[in-house]
Order: C-alpha cells, then structure tokens, then sequence
C-alpha cells in the first residue's frame, strides 16, 4: 500500500515535534541518565555487547566545540544537552569518572548561553535556562572555558558569565593547548 506524499510527511512532521519536545515513544523505558538528566536527549540507549568498551589502560581525554547562536532561549542550548549525553556515554560505557577528562570550549553565538542570570534576563526576559546545567555539569569534573575574543566582541566582561566558566585568551588557543595535552576534539556546535 503506498501512502499519499503529505501524509507522509505529516508524519515525520509530528515525529520531529515530538522529538525536540521529549523521546519519541519507541524509546520510552529504553534510556538510561548515568548521570545527567536534565535534558531527554542526554540519555543513552542500551546497546547489547558493544564492543570498544572502556579500556583501563586509557585516560579518556575530550575537548568540546561548542558554538552556534541560541535558537531558543527558554530551553538548554543543545550543545550543552549534547554535552552532557557524551559526558553520560562515557560512563555508560563503563568509563569510571575518575578516568574522564572533559573541558568544553564556548565561542561564537553560543557565548550568550553562557551569560549569568542578569544579563540574560536584560536579553531574553528570563533566568538562564543553562545555567543549572552548567553547573551541574561543572560539579562532575567538566571544565568550561570561554573565547575572551568573542567576549570582546559581544562586548561581555567576566562579571557577566556563569561563574564555572573561565575566560581564555581564545577558543584556538585552548584547543591547540588542549590538543598538546593529548584531548581528543570533538565538534558538537550547533551551526545551521
């Protein structure tokens, strides 16, 4: 039986809505939060016998690229949300905390997800939504650094970020730095 084009894509219209919304309902009771859950997509699917589980011989070192603008200000900047479920991964993956070494760097248009409560009020009208994340994120071992070159140019000073995250001379910096230290980079921005 072949379904009509439009109701084709009514349903993957009303599959993406509910997507960014929650879960999709055939993942319900199907993911786990090892540790962050602030966000449905930070969760882990179970995967039966993976395979490249976690190595004990092996710091597992990752830096972050974490940029793009805020879409919607209400809600945790997907970045962070794609963060925490790389950060919930790991562990899912057997890593133990101890061995997880994460530094998140936030440049470009991302850095107004970084802003404290009061600027980010005077923008949007609302208490950073980030903020909670950030924080917990941070008490579990994440180091959060900022572009002190997209500070200039946004015009924000220091007083005017979340406190757990720390100004660097520039993202390319802190990755080349970072990088000679061993980390692993990866992209999670959130540009289109």
């Amino acid at each position: 039986m072949k379904l009509p084009i439009t109701l084709v894509l009514l349903m993957f219209t009303l599959g993406l809505v509910k997507a960014q919304n929650g879960l999709p309902p055939y993942l319900e009771g199907k993911v786990s939060y090892p540790v962050f859950d602030f966000a449905p997509f930070a969760g882990v699917i179970e995967v039966e016998d993976p395979e490249l589980t976690y190595n004990p011989e092996l710091d597992y070192k990752v830096i972050l690229d974490i940029y793009g603008r805020v879409r919607d200000s209400s809600m945790v900047f997907p970045s962070f949300v794609d963060l925490a479920r790389t950060y919930n991964l790991h562990v899912a993956n057997g890593v133990p905390k101890e061995k997880l070494h994460m530094v998140a760097v936030v440049h470009g248009g991302s850095v107004i997800a970084i802003l404290n409560d009061e600027e980010y009020e005077r923008k949007y009208g609302i208490p950073n939504p980030n903020k909670e994340a950030i924080r917990q994120m941070a008490e579990a071992g994440i180091r959060f650094y900022v572009c002190g070159q997209n500070m200039g140019m946004f015009q924000f000073r220091k007083d005017q970020i979340l406190p757990q995250v720390k100004v660097a001379i520039s993202a390319k910096t802190t990755f080349v730095t970072f990088g000679q230290l061993g980390y692993t980079y990866l992209d999670i921005g959130m540009d289109n």
